[in-house]
């Protein structure tokens, strides 16, 4: 049976025909339009309403919110939440690999650390911290049971603001173990194989394998700690020390006898503060988070080829044409 020839005419391949572009409708939901006006509407009258109200006595809040008072007073909450998530991350870090040391006395004691510290509330141990100088009066230094080379009282070698960082180091050092040692299990076994088979020391396997890979892991968790440690360091009064963002307002509205106004002072400073930590927060997890769930084919792959292709059984062969964006290197 010999060939068709085209309508044209023509002997030769005919152009494919294009399909109908198909037309798509948006589904309508009515409801939910209305639910997201009734929103806009609820959130409008509480905003009329507090702005409204005499309590918030929102002239205070303009004269106190950068009053030099409590802005030195978030300074010291920055410094408390940076040198306590520090101390947290490093010791974290250490108990993380001691949780996973096949020696049993090492992960042990790791374990015990983790229950001893993520099984009592903050607060107690903030309690008990500020009261190490009644529990050791000095710090010696020197072989134990014998007379100490250096003894210092511990009044004098450790301030309330240092006894602060302590305790909310210790306490946040549990959670980061566990953070830490969680985004090292994701990593598959075999990436640490391979990279033993190229020759890489376990240092080098660390650094360019395992820890690269399992930042996108520890890196959201961790953002969520900073931002709760900032919360945190309103407890540590407990110590006591009382110069942090919230103890200080405290102290204030117990001048004016007005604690509302100095309330929202404080809340929108930790407001500001947890603003740019979550957009801090943000950046790195996209940084690492790079080349995850993205895959973008090279220029041309799923397309199809040109060229004949013979057809088995059919006495001709088939003609596959490039789609017109193809012809001419366009």
């Amino acid at each position: 049976m010999g060939a068709t020839l085209p309508p044209d005419g023509v002997d030769g391949p005919s152009e494919p025909s294009q399909p109908a572009p198909i037309k798509a409708i948006r589904l309508k939901h009515p409801w939910r339009s209305v639910f997201a006006v009734l929103l806009l509407l609820l959130l409008s009258v509480v905003i009329i309403d507090a702005a409204r109200r005499p309590a918030f006595d929102w002239p205070s809040v303009g004269k106190f919110l950068f009053d030099q008072r409590i802005s030195q007073a978030a300074f010291v909450t920055l410094e408390l939440t940076v040198f306590s998530m520090v101390v947290a991350i490093v010791l974290g870090i250490v108990v993380a690999v001691m949780r996973l040391s096949p020696n049993p006395v090492v992960k042990s004691i790791a374990w015990f650390y983790l229950w001893v510290f993520r099984g009592t509330p903050v607060y107690v141990q903030l309690v008990f911290w500020g009261l190490i100088a009644i529990i050791y009066q000095t710090i010696d230094v020197g072989i134990p049971f014998t007379e100490p080379w250096i003894s210092v009282p511990t009044n004098s070698a450790l301030s309330p603001f240092w006894i602060a960082v302590i305790g909310l180091a210790l306490n946040e050092a549990a959670y980061m173990a566990e953070i830490v040692r969680a985004g090292l299990l994701s990593v598959d076994r075999g990436q640490e194989e391979a990279a033993t088979a190229l020759g890489m020391s376990w240092s080098q396997t660390m650094r360019r394998v395992v820890i690269p890979q399992s930042m996108r892991i520890i890196i959201p968790p961790t953002g969520n700690e900073v931002i709760s440690m900032l919360k945190t360091t309103s407890l540590v009064t407990a110590v006591p020390f009382s110069f942090d963002l919230y103890n200080r307002a405290r102290d204030i509205s117990a001048e004016t006898f007005n604690p509302i106004p100095l309330l929202i002072v404080a809340s929108l400073w930790y407001l500001f503060f947890t603003s740019i930590l979550m957009v801090g927060q943000y950046f790195l997890e996209k940084r690492f988070a790079r080349g995850v769930g993205e895959r973008r084919p090279d220029k041309g792959v799923g397309l199809p080829p040109t060229g004949t292709v013979p057809v088995v059984g059919a006495g001709q062969s088939t003609v596959i044409i490039a789609p017109s964006h193809e012809v001419g290197g366009s």
